[in-house]
This record gives C-alpha cells, sequence and structure tokens, in this order.
C-alpha cells in the first residue's frame, strides 16, 4: 500500500506541476477571459502564484478521493497539505526577497514547484502513518472550499496589500 500511496503523491504533484504551468498562462492566451480568471494566473501577484497551486491541488483531491475511500482521514490530510503548498508560497518568496532583495523568475518558478512538493510529500507521509485521526471532515472540507472561496473573490476584488500586488521588475 505504501508504494501505491507514493505512486499516487507523486502522480499529483505531476497533475500540479502540469496544470499550474498551463493555469499560469491560460488566462493571457484566452483574452483575458473572466471565466478563466477564477481558477488562472492573472498577474504575478504572490497571491495568484498561490491561486495556481490550489485549484490543481483541488482538482486532484477530487480525484483521488474516489480511490482514497478507505482512508477516514483523507480530507484531514488534505486540508493539511494545502495549508503547508499554499503557506510555503508566500513563506519562502518573502523571505528570499528580504533577504536578497528582489527575486529572479527562475526563483518564483521553484517557489511553485518546492512548495507543490512539499504539499504532496508531507500528504504522502500522513497517509502512511494514518495520522491524523480526523475527527472533523466537514471542517476540512469547509476550509479547503473557503480557499477557494477567498481565490476568487481576491481575484476580482483584491485588498490593497502587498500579496496581492505584482512584484517590481529587476533591472
Amino acid at each position: 500500500m505504501k508504494k501505491n500511496i507514493l505512486l499516487w503523491q507523486f502522480s499529483g504533484f505531476a497533475v500540479a506541476s502540469l496544470l499550474g504551468t498551463l493555469f499560469h498562462f491560460l488566462y493571457e492566451w484566452t483574452g483575458k477571459n473572466k471565466v478563466v480568471a477564477i481558477f488562472s494566473g492573472i498577474d504575478e501577484s504572490t497571491w495568484q502564484h498561490m491561486k495556481l497551486l490550489y485549484f490543481p491541488l483541488l482538482i486532484f483531491a477530487v480525484i483521488q478521493s474516489f480511490y482514497f475511500k478507505n482512508y477516514k482521514n483523507y480530507w484531514c490530510v488534505k486540508m493539511i497539505g494545502f495549508i503547508i503548498g499554499l503557506s510555503l508560497i508566500p513563506i519562502i518568496y518573502y523571505t528570499y526577497n528580504g533577504i536578497f532583495g528582489k527575486s529572479p523568475d527562475w526563483i518564483n518558478i521553484a517557489i511553485f514547484f518546492v512548495s507543490a512538493a512539499a504539499t504532496f510529500a508531507i500528504e504522502a507521509l500522513l497517509f502512511i502513518k494514518r495520522k491524523p485521526d480526523c475527527k472533523y471532515k466537514w471542517f476540512a472540507i469547509c476550509l479547503i472550499i473557503l480557499f477557494g472561496i477567498l481565490f476568487v473573490v481576491f481575484t476580482f476584488s483584491p485588498p490593497d496589500i502587498p500579496i496581492f500586488e505584482p512584484p517590481k521588475k529587476m533591472t
């Protein structure tokens, strides 16, 4: 079963990486279509890069849930994965920029992939250990859905704080 979990998690990383990359460009490719803006990045802000991870994670989680029915902790593990992956993007980005100043594009791309990899690695570990004990499955699901609602709302009406602003270009 451990091998099966690792295969699923590696597949999840691959799907999230491919979809996240596709979603990065899709908004521009579709002529800035408002429907596509719901799940695609509309600018280079940290928030939009978090959204590029969220929607692929959500798609994969829903598909994977049909195959992980025996895991009573499934949605709690996924919630932890979402929180870790989505948190790592701003944590790494702002830490790197705080130390070195502005970051080149390749660093920003690497941050996305590192965050996706960490998400699926931690989930794999939790699935294998059958942790945590998930007493509030519906809380986990509601929190994951709340993230999605916030990504949509703040795409069209972002607060005036730096995480929602595209970074300044390196010169």
